[in-house]
């Protein structure tokens, strides 16, 4: 028996890295998961990987059209959404002194208002006792040059998760954040400007966690699954950092 038996899940940048690991596991668990990306391609291939229990939806989550769209599908598909992992997002180096406006609202866009207007566009088909899940990063958390404006847009969604914690515990749902560390995602590795860089750049980051590596994203994925499932069941407002030790230690 799955921890997600029966239940629909909706991951929001599922076609790599965490959100993908994530939809895998969250359909091994006994969940239909719907899997959003910007790319048709790379969500075509994404879905095959997963299999039968998961669907896909083409949609960038920072044009509202492409999320009323997600949401139309979901609806259309008969049943209400008992999980949201709103894990779409992103960012790039920029240190200050360079940052330009289309760099602010490119990340901004991704990562503040993706995340809010898709939790509250499904708000109408959240299930009583439902579990949202907020993707953070240890970013906001610690000064990391040319990363500011990254490292604040994920301070604001752990300030949407106490928020929104507050506002939804009425309805019977909860919201916590989860907060990855260094994963060694597509994500973080296309930083670099090639894979001897990209190398070097996940070797310094693991000198500095107490673990002495980056995370797998499979290890994530474990912790949005314990948060998503009804494991959690007394926790909402919550952050849970998944980080080898790097914020705590």
């Amino acid at each position: 028996m799955g921890r997600l038996d029966g239940k629909k899940a909706l991951v929001t940048g599922g076609t790599s890295g965490i959100g993908l690991a994530t939809a895998r596991r969250f359909a091994e668990e006994g969940a239909h998961v719907f899997v959003t990306g910007r790319r048709q391609a790379q969500l075509d291939e994404a879905i095959a990987s997963i299999g039968p229990g998961a669907t896909g939806i083409r949609g960038d989550v920072s044009d509202p059209a492409d999320l009323d769209r997600v949401f139309e599908a979901i609806t259309d598909h008969g049943a209400g959404l008992d999980v949201l992992f709103a894990n779409a997002g992103g960012g790039e180096f920029a240190p200050l002194g360079e940052i330009s406006h289309e760099h602010y609202a490119d990340t901004f866009g991704r990562n503040v208002a993706g995340t809010l207007f898709t939790v509250q566009k499904a708000l109408p088909v959240l299930n009583p006792g439902a579990s949202v899940v907020l993707s953070g990063s240890t970013a906001a958390s610690r000064g990391t040059p040319a990363f500011g404006v990254y490292a604040a847009s994920k301070a604001a969604i752990r300030s949407f998760g106490r928020t929104w914690a507050a506002e939804l515990v009425g309805r019977g749902i909860r919201v916590n954040t989860l907060i990855p560390g260094a994963t060694a995602t597509p994500g973080l590795t296309g930083l670099a400007p090639d894979p001897v860089a990209a190398e070097a750049m996940l070797r310094g980051m693991a000198a500095s966690i107490p673990m002495d590596r980056v995370a797998q994203p499979e290890e994530i994925a474990s912790a949005a699954l314990f948060l998503a499932s009804d494991e959690s069941s007394f926790m909402t407002g919550g952050e849970i950092f998944v980080d080898g030790g790097s914020e705590q230690i």
